[in-house]
């Protein structure tokens, strides 16, 4: 009996150990929880539920040289309601104030529903229904501008804010170009599903996105539904703001660009076409505008799809006809522009081509001037084989060193790299008939920016700049980076060359290919350019494509702009260079000469001469203090007469010397009114009773009613001229 006693006793306290063991171990496991763990999963809690976000930052603003808006960033907001904040109490969410709400929201957010939907709808939000009550992101409206969120704010309940009336408004930014389409593939964009950045925005997109270390966070709250909710209000939080970057882009010059580039497309059916213009001696791009042939909704038109004048290579022609000619010149040869060459009726054969100029013209022989100035294929080709023939690798190398075979390296991205075939490298395909298609602009690959970056280092004296389009990048107005002209090379050739070259590219447009824009306001100098795109390909018996095309600066005694125009496959109303682009050209450079002062000539340059006496303001007549004040404006000396009257009229007492005299005007009697103008003479005409009849236009030049004549109601014609 014993036994079994102790052996139950033993049981007993085994198993009350265990359980004080137990016990003991989950008190100190809770007490490691609560106390001495207790941050640690406080904190891997509230990383289950609230999280830090950083707030987006505003993004900045893309500026033309003058400071206009090219693109920006405007704040737009949408709105939510949480139906399940702490502080929205029976007393703010009450009757009165849901029916006001109510009536509010269907009058200024969506009219589709009436005041009693809304209603129903806003009891639903807070009933005691489970599967409806205590929604936390209910939306109430999207892409509202601040003005209409701020009316909304002060709407009944949702007025409370954001903890006590639940509104939650969260803000996101969209991109706006003020001036629409203008400069759009230059100006490019950053974020594009399913596209690369492209332009200045793609460039530039880290400094305008301005994401610091220290931009402010938000705090946010998981809700039901995978959701994160602002805890604070996100329109109260100022976001860090992006850099400006301001560009070298002139909007007026910009606009007669597209412009003229887009009438050229539509008249010629072109594909595409691109123009740019730079600033000589600073390499600055004042415009680059792109235009291709696109579908959109069904519909053919043209819109800026792609950036041509960077990113695509072409063949250039005719265009590349002054660099074989600076090469020929940099090798001794071409001393006397005088002198003619063999141009064989304007066909030749080399090796199995035939090589036609554009144009027949059936000359046996040109002047050197004239093989460049009428663009002749043959005379190029022909000078271009005696003196490089033997040795085309000094060619080549005379391109080399005009920088042909590389890239601008302007700062926006898609730039293709040039193509120059090279006689030494096997890779190259170099055969006989290279070299002289090389020379008229064949076999070969340059994009149009770095073929006027080629034009615009002749016009600058030789001295060639980089391309660019970013002058400066500014936070609030304050300059952060500067980017300043920078100089590719000093010279790509010697003085007497690019003189030469310039004397050249006048003669084209004076008596050459592109005598048609020639103008007698200011000089242009330039070359046009026609080229076979398919040369290679098919016969010219079917299946052609053209490019047209004209490079050149102006003025040529002291160049400001230099500009190029590449049209791509017109198809009606001519394809040759002359035809297509060099009109666009020449419209680009009046409206370039119209707006910039710089580029007239001052009216005071010259010494003023004595003007002839037929030619002062002789008998001119009206109101003394009106002549007198005209004549002071006008900077012209006059004897004013003793004791002026209120009328008088000027009298040239010499060739160089004018006189005011009193003209007298009776009450009663018809004055004379010769030399007034209509306003003055009808004034004096109907307060003396007088019906006036009006003959011509000007001043007052006979006058029907002899002066001194008593005034009686007659009528009295005027002649004005």
């Amino acid at each position: 009996m014993l036994n079994v006693k102790n052996e139950v006793l033993i049981r007993v306290y085994t198993v009350a150990a265990v359980v004080l063991v137990v016990a003991v171990v989950i008190l100190t496991r809770l007490f490691q929880l609560t106390v001495t763990d207790a941050h640690k999963w406080e904190a891997k809690a509230d990383s289950l539920y609230v999280k830090l976000v950083d707030v987006p930052s505003q993004r900045g603003n893309i500026l033309a040289d003058d400071g206009s808006l090219l693109a920006t960033s405007l704040p737009f907001f949408d709105i939510h309601f949480d139906a399940k904040s702490e502080g929205l109490t029976p007393d703010i969410f009450n009757d009165q104030a849901v029916d006001s709400l109510a009536w509010l929201l269907s009058t200024y957010i969506d009219q589709s529903f009436t005041q009693g939907a809304y209603r129903q709808w806003l009891d639903t939000l807070r009933s005691a229904d489970p599967r409806t009550r205590g929604i936390r992101y209910v939306p109430i409206a999207k892409n509202l501008p601040y003005a209409k969120m701020m009316l909304i704010k002060t709407f009944p309940i949702f007025r409370e804010g954001r903890h006590a009336g639940g509104f939650i408004a969260e803000q996101t930014s969209r991109r706006e170009r003020p001036f629409k389409i203008l400069a759009q593939r230059t100006i490019g964009y950053s974020q594009r599903e399913g596209a690369l950045p492209v332009g200045i925005e793609g460039s530039f997109n880290t400094i305008l996105e301005g994401k610091r270390d220290d931009s402010p966070k938000q705090l946010m709250l998981r809700v039901p539904g995978d959701i994160y909710i602002p805890i604070n209000d996100l329109a109260d939080i100022e976001p860090a703001s992006g850099d400006d970057v301001v560009t070298t882009l002139d909007i007026n010059i910009q606009d007669a660009a597209e412009t003229a580039l887009l009438n050229a497309c539509e008249t010629h059916n072109a594909d595409h076409g691109c123009a740019i213009v730079m600033e000589v001696k600073t390499g600055k791009i004042r415009a680059m505008a792109n235009i291709g042939r696109a579908q959109s909704e069904g519909k053919t038109g043209y819109w800026e799809t792609y950036n041509y004048a960077v990113g695509e290579r072409v063949e250039p022609g005719s265009m590349f006809k002054l660099a074989t000619f600076m090469a020929l010149m940099e090798a001794g040869a071409l001393e006397n522009f005088d002198d003619k060459i063999p141009v064989f009726g304007g066909k030749v054969k080399i090796y199995d081509e035939e090589l036609t100029d554009a144009v027949p013209h059936g000359l046996d022989s040109m002047t050197i001037r004239q093989v460049f100035a009428q663009s002749s294929n043959v005379g190029t080709a022909t000078l271009t084989m005696k003196y490089f023939k033997s040795n085309p690798g000094a060619f080549i190398k005379q391109l080399r060193d005009f920088n042909l075979d590389m890239p601008t390296g302007i700062e926006i991205g898609g730039e293709e790299n040039p193509i120059l075939k090279n006689p030494d490298d096997p890779k190259s395909e170099w055969s006989g008939t290279t070299l002289p298609w090389m020379s008229i602009g064949y076999e070969l690959l340059l994009t149009p920016m770095q073929m006027l970056t080629f034009y615009n280092a002749v016009a600058n004296d030789g001295r060639m700049m980089k391309p660019y389009l970013v002058q400066r990048t500014e936070h609030y107005g304050e300059t952060m980076k500067e980017f300043r002209p920078y100089t590719i090379k000093r010279s790509i050739a010697s003085n007497n060359t690019i003189r030469k070259a310039k004397e050249l590219l006048r003669e084209v447009v004076v008596s050459g290919t592109a005598h048609n824009i020639n103008t007698e306001n200011y000089a242009i100098a330039g070359k046009t350019g026609t080229a076979q795109l398919n040369y290679h390909k098919f016969k010219a018996s079917k299946g052609i494509r053209h490019q047209a095309g004209f490079c050149g600066f102006f003025p040529v005694d002291n160049p400001v702009y230099s500009c190029i125009v590449v049209i791509s496959e017109p198809e009606r109303g001519g394809y040759h260079g002359a035809e297509v682009a060099a009109p666009v050209f020449r419209q680009i450079a009046d409206k370039c000469f119209a707006m910039k002062a710089e580029l007239h000539k001052p009216v005071n340059a010259n010494k003023p001469v004595a003007l002839k006496s037929s030619q002062l303001p002789s008998y001119d007549a009206g109101s003394k203090e009106d002549i007198k004040e005209s004549l002071q404006w006008l900077g012209l000396d006059f004897d004013p007469a003793v004791d002026l009257a209120e009328w008088g009229v000027v009298v040239a007492k010499d060739s160089i010397g004018l006189t005011m005299q009193n003209r007298v005007v009776g009450d009663k009697n018809i004055p004379s009114v010769v030399g007034m103008g209509l306003k003055d003479a009808i004034y004096l005409l109907e307060n003396r009773g007088c019906r006036v009849r009006v003959e011509g236009v000007g001043k007052v030049r006979w006058q029907s009613l002899a002066p001194g004549t008593k005034a009686n109601g007659q009528t009295c014609v005027l002649s004005l001229e």
